[in-house]
């Protein structure tokens, strides 16, 4: 497996669109920080795009890669290998890959511009780490939708729909909901809607630690009450890791199940 994923994480690194995906964090981060010397006001800007960027690129990355290393992945199911091994290692060289373009073109432009002297360095770190781990959890959809569909486009497709789906239509359904049934508690509701969306409650943990918990409206209150002690902290991260080991789950039940 450890063979696999340093194939994959070396095919990916020589990838033009890893050096796209880089450059493209690098200069956001040096045009923030250039326009306004604010680590914390950068941090929250960027939070806004990644929340968005980081499940669309592991979404499309994901399922690209599966289906155009197809071939390669077909040879190495004729040698006597693990099947489980050789999606894991394919899996973790493209979420690992991912993760580092995140972490090194969000973290010079911070680094050359005092972050270790700054107050915002836990804040950032919590920034990294939540956008590390959409990146494992999209990258982990994304290839158990190709597993589950040999039709490239329609693969394609359906990881769109994913992505589109819980990072817009979710919350509006959820915002509709919420509105419907108002004479009732919602207090349960609107935790355990946060937790089923990796989206929302990334966005949720970054708000909060940030300090600005207004800007989550109607049920603010609620999640600054639970998610803003240490144990909602653990806890929320509890829930981030559960949405990466059940989908790697399914990736090795039905690599071991596909008839290639």
């Amino acid at each position: 497996m450890l063979k696999i994923l340093k194939y994959s994480f070396y095919d990916l690194i020589r990838s033009r669109w890893s050096y796209v995906y880089f450059a493209f964090y690098l200069l956001l981060s040096f045009v923030l920080l250039f326009l306004n010397n604010d680590l914390s006001k950068a941090v929250i800007t960027l939070m806004n795009v990644i929340i968005i960027i980081v499940p669309l690129i592991g979404t499309i990355f994901g399922a690209m890669y599966y289906y155009n290393s197809k071939e390669f992945t077909e040879l190495l199911l004729a040698q006597p290998l693990k099947r489980s091994s050789i999606f894991l290692g394919q899996y973790l060289g493209v979420a690992i890959s991912l993760s580092m373009s995140l972490i090194l073109g969000l973290g010079l432009p911070f680094i050359f511009y005092g972050l270790f002297k700054s107050n915002s360095i836990w804040d950032f770190s919590l920034l990294i780490i939540t956008g590390a781990l959409l990146s494992f959890v999209f990258t982990a959809l994304a290839f158990n939708i190709a597993l589950s569909n040999e039709n490239k486009i329609k693969g394609f497709g359906y990881a769109i729909l994913l992505w589109l789906f819980l990072a817009i239509i979710y919350d509006g359904l959820f915002l509709m909901s919420l509105i419907l049934f108002e004479d009732y508690p919602l207090d349960k509701l609107s935790l355990v809607g946060t937790m089923l969306n990796p989206i929302d409650l990334s966005r949720t943990l970054i708000l909060l630690k940030l300090d600005i918990s207004a800007l989550l409206g109607y049920t603010g209150a609620i999640f600054k009450q639970f998610f803003g002690t240490n144990l909602g902290l653990v806890i929320s991260f509890i829930m981030l890791s559960l949405w990466i080991i059940f989908p790697v789950i399914r990736i090795v039940y039905k690599a071991k199940r596909k008839d290639f």
